[in-house]
């Protein structure tokens, strides 16, 4: 495959790790050009609207505005690459398009790979779907027709004690025979459980789309609880959230959702 001329930016809020990062890319990917080295994610929405580079590597947290609020700014008009220290941003760097994501300090090989991608990306953009497709294809499997206003609240009762558990805070929930017992972060973020007497699939219709995914028949799943996804052997999967010592079973008929990471 022929090595596509492109241009970049590179959003860093730490000058050592723009000019390591821009190094790194001159021996991987000698004719990429570096357009602009920014500080923040606002600085990086102004450079990307005057120069409009074909790529743009964003540091997910900076002062400010952070890699994923540039990123829904610049949308689909560049090939996205987060890069962050930490691996549980890499299903949010998804949600808004990213064609891959880099985990710091940047290894030589995993940026190849990353190259490789985004050249072949570029090479095909006709003909390849839009980065943010995987995520609208998801978001439209799981809206109803109609879509009704999302669950904010969910009544529970905790021993003694009748409990209001914000959906936000709810990491995941899973079928129990007739009830669904619903996992969530309490005050100070500790663990907590309950449950309550709606299936699980009456639930799954109430909640928001673009933050609950059935990864199983009988578990939902918060995207934002995910610290991060082990595949098996058998085109299966295991998730692993944040804080939480449980481990999810993702099954064959969902591991698709996740093909990208």
């Amino acid at each position: 495959m022929s090595i596509v001329a492109a241009t970049a930016l590179i959003a860093d809020d730490e000058p050592l790790l723009r000019k390591s990062l821009c190094r790194m890319l001159a021996q991987a990917w000698p004719d990429l050009r570096i357009l602009a080295q920014v500080r923040n994610g606002r600085e990086a929405v102004e450079q990307f609207e005057a120069l409009q580079p074909a790529i743009c590597f964003l540091d997910v947290q900076m002062p400010g505005m952070s890699g994923v609020e540039a990123a829904r700014l610049i949308g689909r008009r560049a090939q996205l690459v987060f890069v962050t220290a930490f691996d549980q941003y890499a299903v949010q760097a998804f949600e808004h398009g990213a064609l891959d994501y880099l985990i710091k300090p940047v290894e030589a090989t995993r940026l190849a790979d990353t190259v490789a991608r985004l050249q072949q990306r570029l090479a095909s953009a006709r003909s390849l779907p839009d980065p943010g497709m995987l995520l609208d294809q998801l978001a439209a499997r799981l809206r109803p027709a109609t879509e009704p206003t999302s669950l904010r609240w969910i009544r529970a009762s905790v021993g003694q004690t009748l409990k209001m558990i914000a959906v936000d805070e709810i990491d995941f929930l899973r079928s129990d025979e007739k009830y669904t017992r619903i996992a969530w972060r309490g005050d100070g973020g500790k663990p907590g459980e309950a449950l309550i007497r709606t299936p699980l699939k009456d639930l799954l219709a109430q909640l928001d789309g673009s933050h609950f995914v059935q990864v199983h028949r009988s578990v939902v799943v918060n995207l934002r609880a995910i610290s991060h996804l082990v595949r098996s052997d058998n085109e299966t999967a295991e998730i692993h959230l944040r804080g939480r010592s449980e481990v999810l079973p993702v099954s064959r008929s969902f591991v698709h959702l996740f093909r990208q990471m």
